[in-house]
């Protein structure tokens, strides 16, 4: 093997840089030139890339983002976007091609594997930590962080109003973040999409149990964490309809974006690290349509597909210790 491809897609996630850096000093370290496509698979189809170099992971490990910048790319899900991005990675003389992302970008990885003879593996880069196949995804501890500072944050205000506030988190229809965030920052609720049941008794139970905190330490702040996408009208209908059946006022907090951005913790760039190098390796192994991963500190390698034909599951005992710790403050 002489030459070596990657590039980041979908949305970014703290680390991708990490895991860039790695992928380029362990390919060098065998040998091989490194290319970096932009704008993900766009960049494939335009033949946008870089000759990467050691000059150019300097002091990128702790930056956000991506320097190869990343974008969705709908166009990918035809059999004539493939056909033009195998062209294009035969006519550079690629022998592997390297993708850092979500179950979405890896569907478009193993719909490449149709038209490309060459080598295709995945490294899993996501906030939301819904791929399947590894312990951890990478962006997931910082994005965890990012909530969690901004849950202590709103506490006060919300301690000094003796208000209820929701805050709603990342996680497209993942509750990863929810719960771990909601339980760091001991958060007085949780709405997740693994283990919430209909709009109506999701209501009536939270009602409820801000009502029985209510008379067990009377006004006082109440935090919940909300996972996006899980309530039909969105969280600021749900606030009204809180401020009027408690007649507390109720005040909606949406983290968005800011829970993909910011320098990885160090979980993250660790993890990075160690599955950017180990997919350089597995591609010089002759590995291909498979994705890298970690599984209790141990380094994986899976069938691509994997990755989102079986959901992932949260962590049994944390949902029980979540549902165990909230329903103790409903008790007089």
């Amino acid at each position: 093997m002489r030459k070596i491809a990657l590039l980041t897609s979908g949305g970014d996630a703290p680390g991708m840089n990490a895991c860039i850096r790695a992928i380029v000093l362990t390919s060098l370290r065998y040998g091989l030139e490194v290319y970096g496509y932009r704008h993900g698979y766009n960049g494939l189809l335009e033949q946008e890339y870089l000759n990467l170099r050691s000059k150019n992971i300097q002091n990128i490990i702790q930056r956000g983002g991506t320097i190869l910048n990343s974008a969705r790319c709908l166009s990918f899900k035809s059999d004539d976007a493939p056909k033009m991005a195998a062209k294009n990675l035969d006519a550079l003389g690629i022998e592997a091609l390297l993708v850092i992302g979500g179950d979405g970008s890896f569907r478009g990885a193993k719909h490449l594997t149709e038209f490309w003879s060459g080598q295709v593996i995945g490294i899993p880069g996501t906030i939301d930590n819904d791929v399947n196949g590894t312990d951890a995804t990478i962006g997931y501890y910082t994005a965890i962080e990012t909530a969690l500072d901004s849950i202590d944050k709103v506490r006060d205000t919300a301690d000094a109003f003796e208000r209820i506030f929701l805050i709603e988190v990342m996680g497209r229809h993942a509750g990863f973040i929810g719960l771990n965030a909601a339980i760091a920052s001991a958060a007085d609720h949780i709405l997740l999409p693994e283990i919430s049941r209909s709009c109506d008794h999701e209501l009536e139970n939270l009602v409820e149990h801000i009502e029985a905190v209510k008379k067990r330490r009377g006004n006082s702040s109440y935090i919940v964490v909300v996972t996006e996408n899980l309530w039909p009208d969105g969280i600021t209908n749900l606030a009204e309809m809180l401020t009027e059946k408690t007649q507390i006022d109720c005040r909606p907090v949406i983290l968005g974006y800011i829970q993909r951005g910011g320098s990885p913790v160090s979980q993250d760039r660790v993890l990075a690290t160690k599955l950017g190098a180990f997919a350089v390796e597995m591609a010089l192994e002759g590995k291909s349509g498979v994705m890298v991963g970690e599984i209790n500190q141990q380094l994986v390698c899976n069938d691509i597909q994997t990755s989102w034909q079986k959901n992932k599951a949260l962590d049994p005992y944390l949902v029980k210790i979540q549902q165990d710790l909230f329903d103790i403050l409903k008790r007089p």
